[in-house]
């Protein structure tokens, strides 16, 4: 890992909706695990005997060190990192995290938030209302779920009291209304579907809001492609990356640093020179510009990979 591992005990599982499960982490040995702060989130090792996932979960609710909270949504069709999760982590299990990084925080300066969520987009959510409750600034939050059966953190939250709005389906929810005629000064959150931050994003430009206003959060999955082999320079190594694998995970399979905060294409942090292509780069982050992207000479290893002859990295 980019940072030293914190070893955790898997100390509770709860099956909180048909497709989330909720982990409670524990540190081992009595230790207090380090303070985080609303909107970070820790990259969770998950070693299978036939490969190592390492995938970003946000951090939930208050921040006692006594124990972290992460909630995993499950996917079939996935690359099996929350399959995993879902069906074979128990309590009693050891596991290792990283230390918390936050690149989803509360803008101290802003003088009302408007919170919106979709399904477990929830997650960084709820430690920053933790955060709001009882404070000064104004705030409110919009979660959408697919039903009744889909509420569990709805409903918490509900109970908790403070202005929370919970929507099933996406149609009840008017971005324009919730949007148009906000005090100067407010940020809006979205962490979800790509197509509810996209949306969120559209209504507040079309409201007048500045980009600097806008946040969101969302970890892309490395998508499953066409193999390929590259070539490391600095390490004279040629790698061979699997469909199924990120060509970061190639990379580290082998046994080559290469740095990361977010492993989900938003950081920036793996950002990676391209020293020779014969073929095209598959773009999958939300990090280089449309500019670099269409150059050619940077790739984000974590979700990004290739459709080529020839790849020659800087690593």
């Amino acid at each position: 890992m980019s940072h030293a591992a914190i070893p955790v005990e898997v100390s509770a599982v709860e099956q909180v909706t048909p497709l989330i499960k909720q982990f409670t982490l524990a540190p081992v040995a009595g230790e207090e695990l380090p303070p985080f702060s609303a909107g970070s989130h820790v990259i969770v090792v998950l070693r299978r005997k036939d490969r190592t996932f390492r995938n970003p979960y946000s951090l939930m609710g208050s921040r006692d060190r006594g124990c972290y909270r992460i909630a995993v949504r499950r996917h079939d069709d996935g690359r099996g990192g929350s399959l995993y999760l879902h069906e074979q982590v128990r309590g009693g299990m050891r596991l290792e995290i990283s230390p918390p990084v936050n690149l989803f925080p509360l803008d101290r300066m802003a003088r009302k938030h408007i919170l919106v969520a979709g399904g477990v987009g929830i997650t960084p959510m709820t430690a920053m209302i933790d955060d709001l409750l009882g404070g000064q600034v104004p705030w409110e939050l919009h979660y959408v779920v697919r039903g009744p059966e889909h509420d569990h953190f709805g409903r918490q939250l509900l109970e908790r009291g403070g202005p929370v709005h919970l929507y099933y389906g996406s149609a009840g929810l008017d971005l324009a209304r919730v949007l148009a005629g906000q005090p100067l000064g407010t940020h809006v959150y979205t962490c979800g579907p790509a197509g509810m931050i996209a949306a969120v994003a559209r209504a507040a430009r079309a409201a007048g809001w500045a980009d600097s206003h806008i946040h969101h959060e969302e970890f892309a999955a490395p998508p499953i492609g066409h193999a390929f082999d590259v070539h490391l320079a600095r390490s004279n190594l040629t790698v061979h990356v699997p469909p199924e694998w990120s060509l970061l995970e190639a990379i580290e399979a082998v046994g080559v640093r290469a740095p990361y905060l977010c492993r989900g294409g938003v950081c920036g942090e793996c950002e990676t020179d391209v020293l020779d292509l014969e073929g095209e780069l598959v773009h999958n982050d939300h990090w280089l510009s449309a500019e670099q992207k269409a150059g050619g000479r940077k790739i984000m290893p974590c979700v990004s990979r290739a459709r080529c002859t020839r790849l020659v990295l800087d690593r």
